[in-house]
């Protein structure tokens, strides 16, 4: 199996990662860490509460085939998070794939990772305009750009970034990921039944709670 890891920053969201994440680890069974400079609660953007399961300090960057960042509403914070930003560079040489959104790729730019490559993000301009550290020639204004190992989205196309990463990996997502219309469906398609093994697995579930 591959090794995935979110990083978790303030005011993070989830709602820019979840059709990843959730792919990932409902779809094809990966797991994933959940990474932060420091074991603390991270609320989300969203106001979910999260506890990372590593700190920045107990992992290695090479250890994973992916580091998946999620936006945030306030990059500042992650920005000016010494650890966090170490913890990135200590990736810089290596073949771990970047996917980074929204406005996290300002952090791939800070911590070296986008030295000479393409990029894009819809953090607002005038930010890229007050950091030296930002190749602003590099930046192309697409939904979403690769370049190397490097997979950067625009927070918007959410979906689309799912995808670029989950091809990457070479995951089978068919030709409609996560864009199916309820009505092009059928009422015997809509309807959902467990095999009999899985129906007695629950049954024996139920019974913890019917006792």
């Amino acid at each position: 199996m591959r090794k995935y890891a979110v990083l978790l920053y303030p005011d993070f969201s989830l709602q820019e990662i979840t059709c990843l994440t959730s792919a990932l680890a409902i779809w094809f069974g990966e797991k994933i860490d959940y990474i932060a400079s420091e074991d603390k609660e991270y609320r989300s953007e969203e106001g979910f509460r999260i506890l990372p399961t590593r700190t920045c300090a107990e992992a290695k960057i090479t250890d994973y085939d992916c580091v998946i960042m999620p936006g945030t509403i306030n990059p500042l914070p992650a920005l000016f998070d010494d650890a966090l930003i170490d913890f990135l560079g200590s990736g810089a040489d290596s073949e771990v794939v970047f996917a980074a959104i929204s406005s996290s790729p300002i952090l791939l730019s800070k911590a070296g990772i986008l030295r000479g490559r393409q990029f894009t993000s819809d953090y607002f301009m005038q930010m890229a305009d007050a950091f030296d550290f930002v190749e602003k020639d590099h930046f192309i204004h697409k939904g979403i750009v690769e370049d190397g190992n490097v997979i950067t989205g625009i927070g918007m196309f959410f979906r689309e970034f799912a995808e670029a990463v989950l091809q990457r990996f070479g995951y089978d997502i068919g030709e409609c990921f996560m864009r199916e219309k309820p009505e092009d469906f059928s009422e015997d398609e809509l309807t959902f039944y467990w095999t009999d093994e899985e129906y007695q697995e629950f049954l024996e579930e139920l019974k913890a709670y019917a006792e």
